[in-house]
């Protein structure tokens, strides 16, 4: 039996049917999973990445971001995001963003979710005076230490440490800390995930920050891209209080990064004559925004 019979054969025949009928041929198939370090049992109606979405949400270090800042400490309220909100919201955006585009929304979640594992506590301050502290032995990397999370510090198993995880939620975290290194571009739904992260956090951001005093509208203002989603929702709802403004102009930025994110991306895939993952693996990044908005 070949390897991708062998591994077909361990994904639920319906997970394989939906999939054909739902993805995309670029998209990345369960089916084609190059499976996991230590073999498992097939599960009867869970696909893999279903089994790995579980295993995240379900390990310690995931409830620990909890307890994580984003950008601001607890002590200032409980409006603004914490690690885990923070990548609740990416995980959303990311689901949506691979359905338009026939993505496999499993895949997706499960990176989603894993994507600020490594992330210790008092935000990139703390990684900063982590990484000084550790330079004698390599230093500290958020996302490297969200791999060895997943790898050798969560135990599930007596016989092996880490999670288990499929190779294509491993090589998602790979390619985050590889960047442009790698020596082939990362899945689409690596790529989706990677581009959900950013379109959160630079709205999210300015949105705690107003919430908390630190900023004000008139100091995001001189921001073309803030100043652009304000006179959109003025025109829309001039009569809203700064509250209501503030939350529609979150909602705005939010929708407005997202939709061009996705026109870009279908644009690239149409003139590029994607239509495997092997055209996915050899091209430029292919889910990025458009020049303007970029």
């Amino acid at each position: 039996m070949s390897q991708v019979d062998a591994t077909s054969a361990a994904v639920p025949a319906e997970v394989i049917a939906r999939e054909c009928v739902l993805l995309a041929p670029y998209a990345m198939h369960s089916q084609h999973t190059a499976g996991r370090t230590h073999a498992e049992p097939p599960h009867p109606f869970r696909g893999p990445y279903q089994r790995d979405r579980d295993r995240i949400t379900h390990s310690a270090a995931f409830r620990r971001l909890s307890d994580k800042m984003q950008v601001f400490t607890g002590q200032m309220g409980d409006y603004h995001r914490t690690r885990l909100t923070h990548t609740l919201e990416v995980a959303g955006l990311a689901r949506t963003l691979g359905r338009a585009l026939k993505l496999n929304e499993d895949l997706i979640e499960a990176l989603a979710l894993a994507h600020d594992l490594g992330h210790p506590p008092f935000g990139h301050a703390g990684e900063a005076v982590l990484h000084e502290c550790l330079l004698g032995h390599g230093g500290f990397n958020h996302n490297r230490h969200g791999l060895r999370i997943l790898e050798h510090l969560e135990r599930r198993w007596t016989d092996f440490p880490g999670l288990n995880l499929s190779h294509e939620v491993l090589e998602g975290q790979t390619a985050r800390i590889l960047k442009t290194t790698a020596p082939h571009r990362p899945l689409l739904e690596v790529q989706v995930v990677d581009a959900a992260d950013s379109v959160a956090y630079d709205a999210h951001d300015a949105d705690d920050a107003l919430q908390l005093g630190l900023l004000t509208f008139s100091d995001l203002q001189a921001i073309p891209l803030w100043r652009s989603a304000t006179q959109r929702v003025r025109r829309r709802t001039a009569a809203a209080s700064d509250d209501e403004l503030r939350r529609a102009v979150v909602h705005e930025l939010i929708d407005w990064q997202a939709t061009d994110l996705l026109a870009h991306t279908q644009q690239l895939l149409e003139s590029s004559d994607v239509s495997t993952m092997a055209d996915v693996r050899r091209l430029p990044t292919l889910v990025q925004a458009s020049p303007e908005m970029a």
